[in-house]
């Protein structure tokens, strides 16, 4: 498993807010590690590649991805026509695991990686258990026929901190199904991340 199971705290004291990885917050305010305390915000490594490693190192942590599978996205989102950063994004806002957690399914992307895998989720009625699977514009992404899912997620969706859906989404409440309408738009990913230094890290490989 590949899954990152460390102190989740630690990674957003160093990377910042991360809402796919925790929606906790760190009572403390320095950056993780013995010499944490002495590095203020003026101070921290500012090497360019230091920079560009942080914020993959976002896109990692956040959306739950192993090295393999990130350099996979890259070089799709390099092979497509267009601004390759922004076709990166889209391509990770369209995992099931992300609609299901934008659609507030579950509080974390890992919560939402869960609830896929164990089968609680369908894509136009078929059950999938695969969290990476590509959803496509026009699918609908509802909960699986049980009992027990349904309760589930209603209760999910009761305590969740539910924020504003994305306009490329839409979600029916009665019926717990959400519809993919269109690819993200960058100005609502939650994510406070530098594309591009993503791209030009992996422009060495």
């Amino acid at each position: 498993m590949s899954r990152y199971r460390g102190p989740k705290l630690r990674v957003t004291r160093r990377l910042g807010i991360l809402p796919g990885l925790t929606q906790k917050k760190s009572k403390k305010t320095d950056r993780p590690g013995q010499h944490g305390k002495n590095l203020g915000d003026n101070k921290k490594k500012t090497t360019e590649y230091g920079l560009r490693l942080e914020e993959k190192q976002k896109l990692k942590f956040n959306y739950g991805l192993s090295e393999n599978q990130l350099y996979h996205y890259i070089k799709e989102a390099r092979r497509r026509k267009g601004v390759t950063g922004l076709i990166l994004l889209q391509l990770l806002e369209m995992r099931l695991d992300t609609i299901c957690f934008s659609l507030g399914f579950a509080s974390t992307i890992a919560a939402a990686r869960q609830l896929v895998n164990h089968g609680h989720i369908t894509v136009n009625n078929n059950v999938v258990d695969i969290p990476s699977f590509q959803c496509q514009i026009n699918d609908i992404i509802g909960v699986k026929q049980k009992k027990a899912s349904k309760n589930l997620i209603e209760n999910n969706l009761k305590t969740a901190n539910l924020m504003d859906l994305p306009t490329h989404l839409t979600f029916d409440k009665s019926k717990l199904e959400g519809k993919v309408k269109n690819y993200c738009d960058r100005s609502e990913l939650l994510l406070d991340l530098n594309e591009l230094l993503v791209i030009e890290y992996y422009s060495r490989r």
